[in-house]
């Protein structure tokens, strides 16, 4: 009996966590979380779960991610805790040249004339990823790994208030996107919520890629599909080949890892800038006792605060894809130089400028703002045998270039390179090159303890702000010990232009005057958040997804 009250004590409590002996997966839809569980009670991987959460998501929540997108994996081996990467960035064709987004003078073009259409889209890598990552830690046939999602697209699925939203948001976009009306409308209008999306041409795809394997992405039918969808958009229609699809690979990259306070923490190197940031951004607070100073103290934001804006700062000017630019990661995170940019910081009073430091082996080269919308999703699994898959994946911003090919959302990621190719004379890292990653914020996450073992896995979803509300759910939980659904619940900060922004509503909002003491200018505005975790707990993992969202935390 006092089992079942403490149950039902943690559900009223945590309506989005879940506490598990075995598995557990927590994903952005309550719909692809079914489909992780699925897979882990079928005798799959973490990696599979992760794997049909990502194929689910695909149908459920195609203005976020998708086949048409890619994305990154952390993961973790239950037996050794070996951490490993998969990159699954997509990829500039070799149409593309560093004046891809510039007009007729030269100057960049503004954002919202780049986005849609065909000049925007990538090489998608998430099903090259899926594959590698079937092919290194799976259990079950690939083909198993479809079924959830396939149902979902031939059965049907209704639209919840976050795709209705986005669908009403781009209404007036959609004239020139037929094919996107003709799945996501109905009556003349957007689908509204409660209505209910069929996809068949997206589960005919799906049956196709289970029994045949990838090729059947990256060649024929599909590519041609891919290729003249790009091509005779009617916004920005652009030049796609063959070749640029069949030349994709994911590629297996060493985990970026680091220490912080007890804890080893590992995560996704360029073209990610998740944790060479967030990593740079803890461990210039790891002076400060962030602990004794606690989550409602005006002085402990101050601190995280700027931290942040110097850690963007290096971001801007040194991050970008690795096979075009060398990135001095291990100078980014070199000891002495995080002690030099960490004295910046005076507990008292903010900096008030920013500049990108000089860390050891950085080539000379200029800071340039990059565009990132906020969009992505992100998912956690976790298996009965200590696998642990942690994966952020994207079409960039909702529903991504607005194309449709074989009824999926293809990505417009190419708009997170930065615009401008050179910037004071000097190129830019993430200026747009044939066959290059955009640079990206997503910043899958695992920790492990002071015994080697895993306690936590965390990603989220939002664009730039990913950074931030990584950095924060880890600094709420190693530093405050909340729970992994109370760290990812707590406010969230970035910044808007040389002020601080804090998240509406929240105990931090209610700082804005004392942080503004500290010298910031302060002002309140909407964030997109989106977080999913994992911790592990002394009664087996706890799954947690963020109570902004629709997401949900399922046990095996």
């Amino acid at each position: 009996m006092k089992k079942y009250l403490l149950a039902l004590l943690l559900l009223f409590a945590f309506p989005n966590a879940l506490f598990a002996k075995g598995g557990v997966v927590t994903a952005a839809d309550p719909r692809a979380a079914e489909a992780g569980r699925e897979i882990l009670r079928k005798g799959g991987s973490a990696a599979d779960s992760a794997i049909a959460m990502m194929l689910a998501l695909s149908v459920v929540e195609p203005q976020s991610s998708g086949i048409g997108g890619g994305g990154f994996m952390i993961h973790n081996d239950g037996r050794t805790n070996d951490v490993a990467t998969i990159d699954g960035r997509e990829t500039a064709p070799s149409s593309a040249s560093p004046r891809l987004f510039l007009d007729a003078s030269g100057k960049p073009m503004p954002f919202i004339d780049a986005v849609a259409g065909g000049r925007s889209v990538g090489v998608p890598g998430n099903i090259a990823l899926a594959a590698r990552a079937s092919a290194r830690w799976g259990k079950l046939r690939w083909s198993a790994l479809f079924q959830p999602a396939i149902r979902l697209a031939e059965n049907g699925y209704q639209v919840t208030p976050r795709l209705a939203e986005a669908l009403s948001r781009l209404k007036p976009l959609w004239s020139d996107f037929p094919a996107a009306q003709a799945i996501y409308w109905q009556d003349g209008r957007p689908k509204q919520v409660g209505d209910t999306v069929k996809n068949p041409a997206l589960a005919a795809l799906l049956r196709k890629v289970a029994a045949k394997g990838p090729k059947a992405f990256y060649a024929g039918e599909n590519a041609a599909a891919i290729i003249a969808a790009a091509g005779k958009s009617k916004r920005n229609p652009t030049v796609i080949t063959r070749r640029d699809i069949a030349a994709y690979r994911a590629i297996d990259r060493a985990a970026i890892c680091t220490t912080y306070r007890q804890y080893r923490l590992c995560g996704m190197g360029p073209p990610s800038s998740g944790a060479t940031t967030v990593f740079q951004i803890l461990r210039m607070l790891e002076r400060f006792d962030l602990k004794a100073l606690g989550k409602d103290n005006p002085q402990s934001w101050h601190l995280i605060a700027e931290a942040m804006r110097l850690g963007y700062a290096d971001r801007e000017k040194y991050l970008g894809d690795p096979g075009f630019v060398a990135v001095p990661v291990a100078g980014l995170l070199d000891k002495t130089y995080i002690a030099s940019r960490s004295a910046l910081i005076s507990p008292d009073r903010s900096l008030g400028n920013y500049d990108a430091g000089i860390p050891p082996g950085a080539e000379p080269r200029t800071a340039a703002l990059s565009s990132e919308v906020a969009g992505t999703t992100h998912f956690v699994a976790v298996d009965g045998n200590g696998d642990i898959a942690s994966m952020t994946s994207t079409v960039e911003g909702p529903f991504g270039s607005q194309l449709i090919a074989n009824g999926y959302v293809l990505n417009n990621e190419l708009t997170d390179f930065t615009f401008a190719p050179e910037k004071d004379g000097a190129p830019v890292a993430n200026r747009v090159e044939p066959g290059k990653r955009p640079l990206s914020s997503m910043s899958p996450t695992i920790v492990y303890g002071p015994d080697g073992k895993p306690v936590f896995a965390v990603g989220a979803a939002g664009g730039k702000t990913i950074i931030m509300q990584v950095a924060k759910t880890l600094i709420a939980h190693l530093d405050w010990g909340l729970s992994a659904q109370d760290a990812i619940a707590a406010p969230n900060i970035y910044f808007a232009g040389d002020a601080v922004l804090v998240e509406p509503g929240t105990a931090l909002a209610a700082m804005q005057s004392q942080l503004a003491g500290f010298g910031h200018a302060v002002v309140t505005g909407r964030m997109s958040s989106k977080a999913n975790a994992a911790e592990r707990t002394a009664t087996g993992w706890q799954g947690a997804a963020d109570p902004r969202s629709e997401g949900v935390a399922l046990g095996e």
